[in-house]
């Protein structure tokens, strides 16, 4: 990368050199209000143009090239690749110059890699997707010994702001009793306040997976990042991990 652009944050893992990693923030595009102003996402109703442009001003800065996802919030895993869209919600690589790439407004973003710097995979992680198991079939693809793997977890919505239902307490504690911890009571009856970095490190932790790293952001009352929750009409920051040249 030929310098941190803007605010944009790198992980603090103890990742090989050759392992880079960002996460972009709202600051430094084009895009206008509601979109203001480093709009990646070309599925809001954002001039498309615009976003063009965004992706343009990734790239120059990356020195690698975006494998985007078409995300749907299930559990399917891709080969990067950026020439193709693939309908999936994580993808992995061994190709150094392809960056894994994940978009969210609120929703969990996780990078992996391994301790030899070898493999990378990047997986979004709604509710849904990590209740399904999105997390444990990125583990699946990347084929990596979970003693020899490495998790960042990125920005989401913090354990203050995100209100569930009880279905969505049930869909974790029916998999992990452990899980019922990162769920505590809302001032709403019946509902709950999750923690969705907590309840990543249980998924993780019941494949083997411990050292992870990252969590405490919270998207929706740190403005640097876009909030669905805060804002329906939004855009989305990218979270990407790829493989640099030796």
């Amino acid at each position: 990368m030929s310098g941190q652009a803007h605010d944009w944050l790198t992980p603090h893992w103890p990742a090989p050199a050759w392992v880079r990693a960002c996460v972009t923030t709202r600051a430094g595009g084009v895009s206008t209000a509601p979109y203001d102003s480093f709009n990646l996402a070309a599925h809001v109703e954002d001039d498309p143009v615009a976003v063009a442009k965004n992706r343009q001003r990734l790239l120059s800065q990356l020195g690698c090239r975006p494998a985007w996802l078409q995300q749907v919030h299930g559990i399917d895993v891709a080969q990067a690749d950026p020439e193709v869209v693939e309908q999936a919600d994580a993808s992995w690589t061994a190709t150094p110059g392809v960056a894994c790439a994940v978009m969210t407004a609120d929703c969990l973003p996780v990078l992996f890699c391994d301790s030899a710097g070898t493999r990378v995979a990047a997986a979004h992680a709604g509710w849904r997707g990590l209740a399904g198991g999105v997390l444990e079939a990125t583990l699946d693809a990347l084929a990596i010994e979970p003693e020899d793997t490495l998790v960042w977890l990125g920005p989401a919505i913090g354990p203050q702001a995100f209100e569930v239902g009880p279905e969505v307490r049930e869909a974790f504690v029916s998999l992990h009793a452990q899980a019922a911890g990162a769920f505590m009571p809302s001032q709403n009856a019946g509902r709950f306040m999750a923690d969705i970095y907590q309840l990543a490190r249980i998924r993780l932790a019941a494949r083997g997976v411990n050292a992870v790293y990252g969590g405490g952001f919270c998207t929706v009352n740190d403005e640097r990042f876009y909030s669905y929750r805060r804002a329906a009409q939004t855009g989305r920051f990218a979270s990407l991990i790829w493989l640099a040249d030796r």
